[in-house]
């Protein structure tokens, strides 16, 4: 998880609208009349007010509270000025949201282990979120002034100088001079822009400062990008919390469904065919007094109900756990995994030594359920399964040349196997378009 993201448009990583991509003319001649060079000049130029406002709250309140924290009114203005900063990030990050397409996570509520008013007041005075939105309310001021100065004067200096030539009759016709005057000594000497060599030199002067203005604002937007996502967002541990808390649901979530399963299987499968075969038992029992020829027959029928049984048995524990893979590693396993596969499916393992234990089952299953799928739903010719190690992490591949199709759904399969992985800081990804093929790869963290 992040606490910031740009807008879910693939090609937005850097503020960028797909609409604003289909031109002919070259970047740097389209860049300053874009929808997003306008965006960046509006939220800079809106940079000073912003921060003239969060610079005096903070700096004000602040004071008063550490003025009066001689008295005990001192914490609780202290917190007005904290709780304050945190309404001024928050309109600040909808004015990112809005004009720089930054998504930043609203940071979560001061938690507490005791309630009351006091611990209530030591949880908002100990929360770095909250101070980190203060020191954003120190440093944007100086920043806004410099961001708005630097804007002004490339827009007005820019876009003025390149349009002079379109309004310099202002001059003659209202002021009685020839037109912009740029030096003057007050006894009738100076410099006017008015003849043919000023006008180009205007108009090259401002073209280039035109030019250069959606790059300038592209920077300073940039800086803003970071200060935002990085005081104003949740911090990283609070994010590592949170995904920690959800891979903990769906790590329990699993076991549950697991067991579920088990004691489906159980209740189903062997207990009702071991109860059966206890009847059948006891009949062939009473049976071999009166008739043994009939009898021994249901003997011979209990002794193959029992075959299947254990079968049944084996098949249940091979699901919990394999012990070949417990005996043998990853490659060993996986080779029996496709070998029930109902099409043929190549198995290359190329790995130093043998993952833990929990990271080897996972990978286990994981290419076990992604083989069931290429057996039941994508009508494919063969299969291949590749597993390698790079780096820190277990590599897994699994591809065929089925009809495809195959997604991330909620409720799918597939989405249940990405939050088992995700538990585990693992990754899933899904390449299955329509007609195929298709090329599932996975990722697990190497722990050996």
């Amino acid at each position: 998880m992040t606490s910031s993201t740009e807008r879910t448009v693939p090609t937005m990583a850097y503020g960028i609208h797909p609409a604003e991509r289909a031109h002919r003319l070259p970047t740097a001649l389209r860049a300053p009349v874009e929808a997003r060079t306008w965006r960046e000049l509006a939220y800079l130029l809106l940079n000073l007010p912003m921060g003239v406002v969060g610079f005096v709250w903070t700096v004000t309140m602040l004071s008063l509270g550490a003025g009066l924290l001689i008295t005990f009114v001192g914490l609780p203005v202290l917190v007005l000025a904290l709780g304050g900063c945190r309404a001024i990030g928050y309109a600040e990050r909808a004015r990112a949201r809005s004009l720089l397409w930054l998504d930043v996570a609203e940071p979560g509520p001061v938690r507490t282990r005791e309630r009351g008013f006091f611990p209530w007041l030591g949880g908002q005075l100990g929360s770095g979120v909250n101070w980190r939105h203060a020191i954003y309310g120190l440093l944007h001021f100086p920043w806004g002034v410099f961001t708005f100065s630097v804007s002004i004067s490339f827009f007005t200096y820019g876009w003025g100088l390149l349009t002079y030539p379109l309004w310099r009759w202002v001059f003659p016709v209202y002021f009685g001079q020839d037109g912009l005057q740029l030096y003057g000594d007050g006894h009738g000497g100076g410099w006017w822009l008015h003849t043919p060599a000023d006008m180009v030199l205007c108009v090259a002067v401002g073209g280039a400062l035109v030019l250069a203005l959606p790059w300038t604002v592209r920077g300073m937007a940039h800086v803003d990008r970071m200060l935002v996502s990085g005081l104003l967002g949740p911090s990283r541990l609070a994010d590592r919390v949170s995904e920690l808390e959800s891979d903990r649901g769906a790590v329990v979530d699993t076991a549950a469904a697991d067991l579920r399963r088990i004691e489906r299987d159980l209740h189903d499968g062997a207990q009702a065919r071991l109860v059966a075969l206890a009847m059948d038992l006891g009949m062939a029992k009473e049976k071999l007094l009166q008739d043994p020829a009939v009898g021994a027959a249901m003997v011979e029928d209990a002794h193959g109900e029992v075959k299947v049984a254990l079968q049944e048995l084996r098949d249940l524990a091979r699901g919990i756990h394999p012990a070949i893979l417990t005996d043998r590693g990853l490659g060993p396993a996986l080779s029996a995994v496709a070998a029930r596969c109902t099409v043929p499916v190549a198995v290359t393992v190329d790995l130093p030594a043998r993952p833990v234990p929990a990271i080897e089952g996972i990978a286990y299953f994981t290419v076990s359920e992604l083989l069931q799928n290429v057996s039941k739903h994508s009508g494919a010719a063969r299969a291949a399964v590749d597993v390698w190690q790079t780096e820190d992490r277990l590599m897994l591949h699994v591809s065929d040349d089925g009809r495809g199709g195959a997604a991330v759904d909620a409720g799918s399969g597939l989405a249940g196997l990405a939050e088992r992985l995700d538990s585990v800081d693992g990754v899933l990804v899904v390449d299955s378009p329509q007609g195929g093929p298709t090329r599932i790869t996975a990722e697990l963290p190497w722990r050996s």
